[in-house]
């Protein structure tokens, strides 16, 4: 088989705690990843000509600064066929929103071409090749509801019920490196105990990104109509969760004009990965 079409599906934090920053610089944090069934859709199709391609809703973004184009890069030395690939990619997420878009977009890639071309990774060498690429991309390839831990490379899977959202993006768009590098980031929060589900939980990015972009703060006061609202990652996305399709439905009707938005279900196990298991089989 020489296609294959995946989602690259969208992440929630649905808490994010910064515990710690590292003398390289890096943040340990904790966070309560889930996945929805909503994404970017990347169809892979192998040529004969051993180039990788990148066609679609690329935003200009030059190939050799595209993260998709780097993740296929960084399993040229695993590959064991002599055919290239071109990616046609239709956006559906907003970039710089903090639902993982292009963190998704890469772990899709490398777990697509582990497939066509034949490496034989496993999950684990995977999430190692993507660490090195983004510090969310692990979650991705590990593909299931899980506690990330250290700078975002230990998961542990977890249960949680599944819930509805409505995710509200105010078209405001956050430098993730802006943030962890600000000095007003909390970076101290304990660490959480195995009674983590009966924690009072935050998003330790929240009341500084509202600070410093006040669209968000906006975003979520409006949210909180509807329930307990909070932004994801380093934002700008912020959600509300919601019982079921129609109130979902009904939320984002009566979205303001200025932003944008979508709803989707959450899910133990990542799209992509569900879609990849089907092809398999086939």
């Amino acid at each position: 088989m020489n296609n294959l079409t995946l989602t690259a599906p969208a992440k929630l934090n649905l808490f994010l705690h910064i515990n710690n920053q590292r003398e390289d610089g890096y943040h340990e944090l904790e966070s309560l990843f889930t996945f929805l069934d909503f994404g970017d859709e990347l169809e892979f199709n192998l040529t004969d000509d051993n180039q990788i391609s990148i066609v679609g809703d690329t935003n200009d973004i030059k190939t050799e600064d595209n993260l998709i184009f780097k993740a296929a890069q960084a399993l040229l030395p695993y590959k064991q066929v002599t055919q290239g690939v071109t990616i046609n990619l239709k956006k559906c997420l907003p970039m710089g929103g903090g639902v993982g878009g292009g963190s998704s977009d890469a772990a899709t890639t490398l777990l697509a071409l582990n497939s066509l071309w034949q490496c034989h990774l496993n999950l684990d060498t995977l999430a190692e090749i993507g660490l090195k690429l983004g510090a969310d991309i692990p979650v991705f390839i590990n593909g299931k509801t899980a506690i990330a831990q250290g700078v975002g490379e230990k998961l542990n899977a977890v249960e949680i019920e599944h819930k509805w959202f409505c995710v509200v993006f105010p078209n405001v768009h956050i430098s993730t490196a802006k943030v962890f590098t600000h000095p007003d980031l909390p970076r101290n929060t304990p660490k959480l105990t195995s009674q983590w589900f009966m924690a009072n939980t935050s998003n330790d990015c929240e009341a500084l990104v509202k600070k410093l972009y006040p669209e968000v703060e906006k975003t979520l006061q409006w949210l909180l109509k509807y329930g307990p609202s909070r932004m994801t990652g380093t934002g700008a996305c912020c959600f509300v969760e919601l019982d079921s399709e129609e109130i979902a439905r009904r939320v984002l009707s009566k979205l303001p004009n200025a932003w944008q938005g979508f709803i989707a279900p959450s899910h133990a196990v990542s799209l992509a990965h569900r879609q990849l298991a089907s092809w398999l089989k086939e």
